[in-house]
């Protein structure tokens, strides 16, 4: 059976760590595509100027319209190609890490978070979305960025519920790799299909990207708390360096190369439920995480403790923490729906998964978030 695993070519973290941007440019050439909010761009500016100026690099912006569609990367590639740029910059969120992904095909990417509020910045996979902001399809390019930079003192002085967003997106890397270790379920960081005979050949993940699930796991148990009251006073900590490592890198290297199952497929489908919009990606992964320990029968003081962890942090434990506060069966049924569509990771668990059980596990799973709640007070 053959096993893969996936990262970035590099990975650097600390404070002030923009400052050296032109250092990792001149590995390519001396000018960069920086895609960015204009918002993301005034925020870091000064550091920009500073890293231009000591390394002689040119940045080249690409005024970021906000969505990663196929017109706006089609754009940004024609700009890249008119300046000459050497390499390509991915710089804020999401939707910009994403588009940056798209522009540079697997060759000369840099990408430097401004949020710890997602996995996603190790990948090698980015959303594309119509211009009118409705999910379009999945992108997976050759290899992972380049260079994945992370300044914490941007981090620091992000609003909190990122931080503690992103602790959610964790939370759920170590449990869902070890349902995928057990049914032996395929893994994103496996080749593509027909690559090799014309077949979808399976590729599970290997024991270090397991191992790496599980220490993230352990660490957003150490220093969640600790990191969270850090942000909230935007001071870079140890607790906080941990916690921007755990929830970018080890969570990012453990669901692209130890897999994703139940809690991505229930938030996937959680999405169906209008009062869920408004919340973020990681707080409903939160909840889905609980579904999932529910679905597979998990001891109740493996439970407890991320309920416990959950409700110290501020992360979600119930449907009405994600907006919704009344939910009918008809309406957890289209969840469900969802959530089994053939090809969701739901299918990596390692017994069969109906949609009548995923039903049932959000409705105990709200219930027993709700008693938790009840008995704190």
């Amino acid at each position: 059976m053959r096993r893969a695993f996936i990262s970035p070519t590099k990975y650097v973290q600390g404070e002030n760590e923009l400052l050296n941007l032109g250092y990792f440019i001149r590995t390519f050439g001396d000018s960069a595509l920086l895609i960015a909010h204009p918002d993301d761009i005034a925020r870091v500016k000064e550091k920009l100027n500073t890293t231009s100026d000591k390394f002689n690099v040119t940045f080249v912006e690409g005024g970021f319209g906000g969505e990663c569609t196929r017109e706006e990367i089609a754009r940004l590639q024609e700009l890249a190609k008119e300046k000459n740029c050497d390499c390509t910059i991915g710089l804020g969120g999401g939707k910009a890490i994403d588009t940056a992904k798209c522009v540079a095909e697997g060759e000369a990417l840099i990408i430097v978070p401004t949020i710890a509020a997602t996995d996603a910045p190790t990948s090698h996979s980015a959303v594309l979305y119509t211009e009118d902001g409705a999910f379009d399809d999945y992108a997976y390019f050759k290899q992972s960025p380049s260079v994945v930079m992370i300044d914490t003192t941007i981090i620091a002085n992000a609003p909190t519920r990122f931080l503690v967003s992103g602790m959610g997106d964790a939370l759920s890397t170590y449990f869902e790799a070890r349902a995928t270790a057990r049914s032996y379920s395929s893994v994103n960081a496996g080749l593509p299909c027909g690559v090799l005979d014309g077949s979808a050949p399976k590729v599970v993940g290997t024991k270090a990207a397991l191992a790496l699930a599980k220490l993230c796991y352990e660490t957003l148990l150490e220093d969640g708390l600790n990191a969270k009251v850090a942000c909230d006073c935007n001071l870079v900590t140890p607790a906080l360096e941990n916690i921007v490592e755990t929830n970018i890198l080890l969570s990012g290297l453990g669901f692209e190369s130890a897999g994703l199952a139940t809690a991505h497929a229930i938030h996937n489908g959680l999405t169906a439920l209008e009062g869920t919009h408004h919340y973020f990606h990681g707080e409903k992964v939160a909840f889905s995480t609980i579904a999932q320990l529910v679905l597979e029968n998990a001891p109740k003081e493996e439970l407890d403790e991320v309920l416990a962890f959950c409700v110290s942090i501020g992360l979600p434990v119930c449907l009405a923490d994600i907006g919704v506060d009344t939910v009918t069966v008809e309406e957890l049924k289209e969840v469900a729906r969802k959530a089994c569509i053939p090809e969701e990771s739901i299918h990596s668990m390692p017994f069969p998964v109906t949609e009548e059980a995923v039903v049932a596990s959000i409705m105990v799973a709200d219930q027993i978030g709700r008693e938790y709640k009840q008995k704190l007070g």
